[in-house]
């Protein structure tokens, strides 16, 4: 996926402010290229999981071909590394072709966040490029 800094940068602030809680939320765009985040209430409240309402995901996911479409679900791991967990490869079994923004949320405020993006299809993990312009 192709995503510009400041929306990137928008994302890891999402993760950073709902710490040490995780964070969720939707990348958008078209042709693999994100165009906007739509940063989502954690539903679960917890730094162990998140939950989202589906029909945000719904919302996206059934969009006409000329409006934006989901390209990632992105989330942060505020206690592991930013590397899907087995919920995390459970839950894009319903979302494939759907990329997976993670987002590792450090405990020293003076690290950066670290930031991965992977296919998860078939229960296979699989890094995919993330290319910042």
């Amino acid at each position: 996926m192709k995503i510009n800094r400041a929306l990137l940068d928008e994302i890891v602030a999402h993760a950073l402010r709902d710490a040490p809680n995780e964070c969720c939320g939707l990348v958008v765009g078209h042709d693999g290229t994100a165009t906007s985040a739509r940063a989502l209430e954690n539903l679960a409240a917890s730094p162990f999981r998140f939950d989202i309402d589906g029909r945000e995901l719904i919302a996206f996911a059934f969009a006409d071909e000329d409006e934006d479409q989901l390209t990632a679900i992105y989330h942060s791991h505020t206690r592991s590394a930013p590397y899907p967990s087995q919920t995390d490869v459970n839950f894009a079994a319903g979302w494939p072709g759907v990329e997976w923004l993670i987002i590792g949320v450090p405990k020293a405020r003076d690290v950066e966040p670290e930031v991965r993006s992977y296919l998860i299809e078939d229960g296979t993990i699989r890094e995919v490029e993330l290319e910042v312009t």
